[in-house]
């Protein structure tokens, strides 16, 4: 079967399609998906550059986090989905046997690991995954947008409405709109009725931005006080902030938020050593959260909404999957605004 491959850490030009041997028949707890698109996400980049610490399992890699597909065979034991059924994958999952796992909470599980990343990943043809990582879908969805659906849209969720208990009529920052997670926040902040500011270097980005909700869109490069324009326009700091730029943000994201304030991080793209000045932070009474994916209550939400047609992922472009190289570069240019999504099968 084919599949895109990392046959070497060190950049995209390390992907190749290759032939590779098909999974055989699903374990009694597994389904078999045959994959029809898979969708790129940063951490994809991340892991064709070479994580410290984190190596891959082996090589060639099966890349690829986040995809969508049917249904091929199931486990004898699998019963809430059926052969045929059209399925999104949720990326991230745990031992499925310990403490955090049998509470719902995988995402504490000390085995916890992220498809592509921690596991081969599902740029495949067919896949064989434990059975409580797909969900059906029922409703009319096309397959990139399906595929761009679970990773951005479960990580977004999780901090703002579990980890930042976001409500109805706070203001929310969001830097960096046009990425996955950015994007998705800015469409789950507007659905739970804040009120939202994002950040970008492109005005281009700014203007889709506001035509999805954000009334207030801050161009970071030219504007020197991000905080400020925050201040001026509500006449105070943002109430949650969603920063996963890290270091070359991390002092801003601060001036930015108001007493009482939380600011929830999934990343540190631009490096992971800030400072903190402890005594702001306690008189202030400000809240710094960390968040990583989601469990699978949070990813079952997240599904239900979209099956009512919220929180569809916007998709930037979509390529054949002998096109994964051309499709990696674009994304790391960093030009696109919403999903770059690989076609498995037609």
């Amino acid at each position: 079967m084919r599949a895109l491959c990392l046959t070497a850490t060190g950049g995209p030009q390390h992907l190749a399609l290759r032939e590779i041997a098909p999974p055989g028949p699903p374990a009694s707890h597994e389904v078999q998906v045959a994959v029809r698109a898979v969708a790129l996400n940063h951490l994809d980049l991340w892991v064709a550059n070479g994580l410290p610490g984190v190596p891959v399992p082996s090589l060639p890699h099966v890349v690829g986090c986040d995809g969508a597909g049917e249904i091929r065979a199931i486990g004898s034991a699998v019963q809430h989905v059926a052969v045929g059924d059209r399925v999104v994958i949720n990326p991230g999952w745990g031992c499925g046997t310990c403490e955090a796992c049998l509470a719902g909470d995988d995402v504490y599980c000390r085995q916890f690991g992220v498809m592509g990343e921690h596991r081969p990943g599902v740029a495949a043809e067919w896949v064989n995954l434990p059975a409580r990582a797909v969900t059906a879908i029922r409703g009319h969805w096309h397959w990139a947008e399906a595929a761009a659906f679970p990773l951005a849209t479960l990580t977004a969720w999780r901090m703002l409405a579990t980890r930042a208990r976001l409500h109805a009529g706070e203001t929310v920052l969001i830097w960096g709109v046009g990425g996955g997670v950015a994007t998705q926040a800015l469409q789950i902040a507007r659905h739970l009725g804040a009120r939202v500011a994002v950040t970008s270097s492109s005005e281009e980005k700014l203007d889709r931005a506001r035509t999805m909700g954000a009334e207030l869109g801050i161009n970071h490069t030219t504007t020197d006080d991000v905080g400020r324009a925050v201040k001026e326009h509500w006449g105070h700091g943002a109430d949650v902030i969603v920063d996963s730029v890290g270091q070359a943000t991390w002092s801003r994201s601060l001036r930015a938020m108001r007493p009482g304030g939380r600011l929830v991080t999934c990343g540190a793209t631009t490096g992971h050593a800030v400072e903190l000045d402890l005594r702001r932070l306690f008189w202030f009474q400000w809240s710094l959260l960390g968040s990583t994916m989601g469990t699978p209550r949070e990813f079952a939400e997240v599904v239900a909404r979209g099956e009512e047609g919220h929180l569809r992922p916007i998709i930037d472009g979509v390529y054949p999957l002998a096109d994964g190289v051309a499709a990696y570069r674009h994304l790391a240019e960093g030009r696109q605004f919403g999903k770059l999504v690989l076609e498995v099968s037609p």
